[in-house]
This record gives C-alpha cells, sequence and structure tokens, in this order.
C-alpha cells in the first residue's frame, strides 16, 4: 500500500510569520493536532509543522503572549517527510523510529500534498490485531 492510498490530502497550513493564535485556530477548526508549515500558500512548499505539543510548551508554558508569537518560534523545522509513492511500511518504519505520529507527504521539490497519521495507518492495516502492534511500536518510548 502506498502513501498516497491513505493520507489526508491538502491539510490547512500556515507560514511561518502566521500567529500561533492562528495555528491554534487551524488545529481546532480542523480537529488536528499538527499543522503543516508552508513558505507561502501559492507554493506549499513544506518547511516545518507545529504541533500542539509545541504551543504548549513554548507559549503557553512560557508565558508568552500567542497573539505576538509566530509560528517560527515554536515550529519544528525539516520534518521527516515521506512521498506519495512511498510504501506506507516504510512509513511506519520512520514513524517509529522518529517516534512521531504524524507525517507529512510531499512531492518533488518539497510541495506539500498530504499527512499521514497513526489513526490514518490503524485504519488502512488489515487486522485489529496488526493495527495494535502499529500503534504499539510507534508509541513505544
Amino acid at each position: 500500500m502506498k502513501c498516497s492510498e491513505v493520507m489526508s490530502k491538502n491539510p490547512k497550513v500556515c507560514t511561518p510569520s502566521a500567529s500561533t493564535v492562528e495555528a491554534a485556530r487551524i488545529m481546532k477548526d480542523e480537529d488536528v493536532g499538527i499543522v503543516p508549515v508552508v513558505e507561502d500558500a501559492a507554493s506549499r512548499k513544506l518547511v516545518g509543522v507545529v504541533t500542539d505539543r509545541d504551543l504548549c510548551l513554548q507559549v503557553i508554558a512560557e508565558d508568552r503572549q500567542p497573539s505576538k508569537v509566530k509560528v517560527e518560534v515554536c515550529m519544528t523545522q525539516n520534518p521527516v517527510t515521506c512521498s506519495p509513492d512511498d510504501d506506507l511500511e516504510d512509513l511506519m518504519d520512520l514513524m517509529e523510529e522518529h517516534q512521531v505520529r504524524r507525517i507529512p507527504i510531499v512531492e518533488k521539490g518539497g510541495k506539500l500534498v498530504g499527512i499521514v497519521s497513526t489513526a490514518d495507518v490503524a485504519t488502512s492495516s488489515t487486522s485489529s490485531g496488526d493495527k495494535a502492534e502499529v500503534l504499539e511500536e510507534i508509541s513505544r518510548p
């Protein structure tokens, strides 16, 4: 199975200059815990990701004003990525190796086209035993 078969296509994005409030609103509106960060909306070239955990630890816990903090301050640059044609097994190996629950999917040149989460992986597995094993491996410290 290929990443393109299970990915959530065209996720909502923000730019590095967006405020962390804007990123949090996208998370709320889309019911997600991650927002891909792109160079600009037209190119959709991936430059990082920002997670709900990033916002909590680097903005809220530091008592910063979210409306004044830019995403570039707390985003993860150069995240682990896969291409749409990569095998899902390879993506799962990367999730386990890097202990991440979501991997952006980019085309050649870095254009963001989707994202794969552990939930996408779990619902794509053929048996419930496979699902449990995959999620356990990804979540293991």
